[in-house]
C-alpha cells in the first residue's frame, strides 16, 4: 500500500489533494502540524511514507519583498529538507512551484527547461527551492510549476472578483498580464496521476491550457456564474502599483506531459466551467 504525505494540507491545493487521494493512506499536515523548515520535524514526518507532496508555501508575494528570509525558509529551505528526508527514507518527492521563477518578459510559452530569472523575492525563494530539489533528488523528484490558481478552499483571485461583484457595480481588471488560470481540482488530480505513474523525474508545468489576461478570466467567471460580463472594465497594471513586480507574461509550455505519456491539462475555460458546476466558485 502506497503511503502519501501532504504538506501544506490546509491550503487551497492541499485540500483538493486530500480529495484527490480520498480512500488512500494519507497523512495530511498543515502549517500548524509541521514546520517544513525544521529538519528534525521533517525527517520524522517523512518517515514511513512512499510519496511526499509538498504544497506548503509562503505565498504573500508583496510581504516577501521585506520578509525574504521568511519566504526563503518555507519556499527554499523547506523543499531542501523534504528532499533530503525523502532520499533517506526512499520516498518520491513532488514539490509545487510557480510561474514566478520566470521574468515574465517572454512572448511564447516558457518550456520546462527555460532558464529561471525571477523578478521578485517570492520568485527567488521558489527558484531556490526548485534547485535544491533537483540537486538532492534528481532521480526521484518532481517539480510542478503552476500559476493563477483558484479553487474552493482558500483566498484567490476568482473568489475576490465574485466578492467584489456583490458590492460593486463594476470592477476594473488588468489586460496587460497574461497567464493560465488553473483550477486546483484539476491540478490535484494531475499531481496524483504523476506520482502514481511511471513518469520520469523532472520539471512539469501544471497549468490549464490556453491563455488569457486577468480581464479575460474575470469576464469568463462572471459569465459562468450568470453575472453580466460587461460589468468588468479593462485597465492596465499602472492602476495597481504593488511592492513586488509581477511577471507580465506567465504562459507555461506543456511538452513535459507528452514526454511522460500524458495529455496536457484541459483548456482553462473548460476547467472554469467544471469548477463552477462543481461548486468551487459561486456568486
Amino acid at each position: 500500500m502506497t503511503r502519501y504525505l501532504i504538506t501544506g494540507a490546509a491550503g487551497m491545493l492541499g485540500q483538493d489533494l486530500q480529495h484527490a487521494l480520498a480512500g488512500r493512506a494519507v497523512t495530511a499536515l498543515g502549517r500548524a502540524d509541521l514546520d517544513i523548515a525544521d529538519a528534525e520535524a521533517v525527517d520524522a514526518a517523512v518517515s514511513g511514507h512512499d510519496v511526499v507532496i509538498n504544497s506548503a508555501a509562503y505565498t504573500k508575494v508583496d510581504d516577501a519583498e521585506t520578509h525574504e528570509d521568511d519566504a526563503y525558509a518555507v519556499n527554499a529551505t523547506g523543499p531542501k529538507l523534504l528532499a533530503e528526508a525523502a532520499v533517506r527514507h526512499g520516498a518520491k518527492l513532488l514539490t509545487v512551484s510557480t510561474d514566478y521563477v520566470f521574468d515574465g518578459h517572454g512572448t511564447s510559452p516558457y518550456p520546462e527547461d527555460a532558464p529561471t530569472d525571477p523578478i521578485n523575492a517570492y520568485g527567488r525563494s521558489k527558484a531556490a527551492g526548485e534547485a535544491f530539489v533537483r540537486e538532492i533528488a534528481p532521480d526521484s523528484s518532481y517539480v510542478v510549476r503552476t500559476a493563477w490558481i483558484y479553487g474552493a478552499h482558500g483566498p484567490n483571485f476568482a473568489a475576490t472578483m465574485l466578492r467584489l461583484a456583490a458590492s460593486h457595480d463594476t470592477v476594473s481588471v488588468v489586460t496587460d498580464q497574461v497567464g493560465q488560470p488553473t483550477w486546483t481540482g484539476d491540478l490535484a488530480a494531475r499531481i496524483v496521476e504523476l506520482v502514481d505513474g511511471d513518469a520520469p523525474a523532472g520539471t512539469y508545468h501544471g497549468t490549464n491550457a490556453g491563455q488569457g489576461s486577468w480581464f479575460d478570466f474575470t469576464r469568463a467567471i462572471y459569465t459562468e456564474v450568470g453575472l453580466d460580463p460587461e460589468r468588468v472594465l479593462p485597465t492596465d497594471s499602472t492602476a495597481f502599483v504593488r511592492p513586488a513586480p509581477r511577471p507580465a507574461y506567465s504562459v507555461l509550455g506543456h511538452d513535459g506531459w507528452s514526454r511522460a505519456g500524458l495529455a496536457p491539462m484541459r483548456d482553462w475555460r473548460e476547467a472554469l466551467h467544471a469548477a463552477v458546476q462543481a461548486g468551487a466558485l459561486q456568486a
